[in-house]
């Protein structure tokens, strides 16, 4: 039952370092004896559903503070359709020779209309967006033209067929087990200021055995990209193609 809020009431979060009684070591010793996919709620004091967790990998093994690229680290957008849950995207940022995907953008809202996503898209520069086979089907708002159809009027730039694997397949399991195996092994890392991103990454679970789809936006709009990350372009590709526009001499000054 969710409690309403009242002016005499407050939710306070406490974590270990608030407990001044316990001595540095005493406090490591203290996290090291819990398992890595429960530490963020027995630490930290962060929402997580224990052992049902998807990704079970302590968030402090993801995240790391905003920095910058230099112009040969690849890119890729990823986006996941929706409308009474939300539509979401991100922008992945890859660093080819160390095989490390960085998540560096996200946005989520809820019924908003295409325009208003690709108008916020938009601002994220010139880059290629991976999407999902649901975005090949037409909708009723929009007199049955696809969504990534939609999007592309739009002015974004959208790849040609849906998400799938190199050798056409298409699996959820399979993408999140990408995800995490890049998480278990230091070669995927979140902005950590990325919030609207680490709170689906915490609640993300199973219920017997099988992956709950909800609350999960942002982590499938990853998901499409690192999928699709073979097609992840450096900023010199893009603007090797791109060329500038000849205007006519009007003789207008």
């Amino acid at each position: 039952m969710k409690v309403p809020k009242h002016p005499d009431r407050a939710v306070i979060i406490a974590s270990i370092d608030d407990a001044e009684h316990f001595t540095p070591e005493q406090k490591d010793q203290i996290i090291a004896s819990y398992p890595a996919h429960e530490r963020e709620a027995r630490v930290r004091g962060n929402p997580v559903l224990g052992s049902g967790r998807v990704f079970s990998v302590s968030e402090e093994k993801i995240v790391v503070p905003h920095r910058t690229f230099p112009p040969h680290f690849a890119r890729l957008g990823g986006l996941d359709f929706g409308w009474q849950h939300p539509t979401a995207a991100v922008e992945i940022v890859h660093d080819r020779d160390a095989d490390v995907v960085y998540v560096t953008k996200c946005h989520r809202l809820k019924e908003a209309s295409v325009i208003e996503h690709a108008a916020t898209l938009r601002g994220w520069g010139d880059l290629t967006f991976a999407w999902p086979r649901d975005g090949a089907r037409g909708t009723l708002e929009a007199a049955g033209v696809p969504l990534a159809e939609q999007f592309r009027k739009q002015g974004l730039r959208m790849l040609p067929e849906p998400a799938a694997f190199a050798d056409g397949s298409v699996s959820v399991e399979a993408g999140v087990m990408e995800l995490l195996t890049r998480m278990e092994s230091g070669r995927f890392k979140v902005f950590d200021h990325l919030n609207d991103w680490l709170s689906e990454f915490r609640l993300y679970h199973r219920l017997e055995g099988k992956i709950v789809p909800e609350y999960d936006d942002l982590l499938s709009a990853t998901r499409y990209a690192v999928v699709m990350l073979r097609f992840a372009k450096t900023k010199s590709f893009s603007d090797k193609w791109r060329r500038e526009i000849a205007y006519p001499n009007l003789g207008i000054v």
